[in-house]
C-alpha cells in the first residue's frame, strides 16, 4: 500500500511517498528533504499524534486559547476535548499555566496561551 503526504514539519512541505506492508509498517519513504520529513512521515503512518488548540472558558464570561505542550495520539483528540470542553479558569490566570495536567495520562498538559484579565 502506498500513502501520500504532505509534510507539515517545515515551509517546505515536501510531497512524501510512504511505502507500507499489509501490516501498515513502513517499508520505505520518499521525497523529503531533512531528517524530520522522514520521522513525520513514520509518525503519521504508525502512530500519528496532534497538537491540541482550542479554548476553555473563563469564569465569568469569555474565553482564554489553550494548547497542549506536546503532542496527544490522534485517536484521544476526541476524549481530550471532552476534558478540555469541561475546564474552567479564572480571571487574572497568566500565560503558560497548566489549566489541565497529564490530560489522559498522555504526558501532556494544557496550557494557557494567553493571559486571562
Amino acid at each position: 500500500m502506498t500513502r501520500e503526504l504532505t509534510c507539515i514539519v517545515c515551509p517546505k512541505g515536501c510531497q512524501i511517498t510512504v511505502e507500507l506492508d499489509e501490516s501498515k509498517r513502513v517499508l520505505s519513504v520518499n521525497g523529503h528533504t531533512c531528517k524530520r520529513g522522514e520521522e513525520y512521515a513514520n509518525t503519521e503512518c504508525t502512530a500519528p499524534r496532534r497538537t491540541i488548540t482550542t479554548t476553555v472558558a473563563v469564569a465569568g464570561g469569555g474565553v482564554v486559547p489553550v494548547k497542549t505542550d506536546k503532542t496527544v495520539p490522534k485517536e484521544l483528540m476526541l476524549d481530550c476535548m471532552t476534558l478540555i470542553n469541561r475546564a474552567r479558569v479564572d480571571r487574572g490566570t497568566p500565560l503558560g499555566a497548566v489549566v489541565i495536567e497529564n490530560i489522559l495520562d498522555t504526558g501532556a498538559n494544557v496550557v494557557t496561551t494567553k493571559s486571562v484579565k
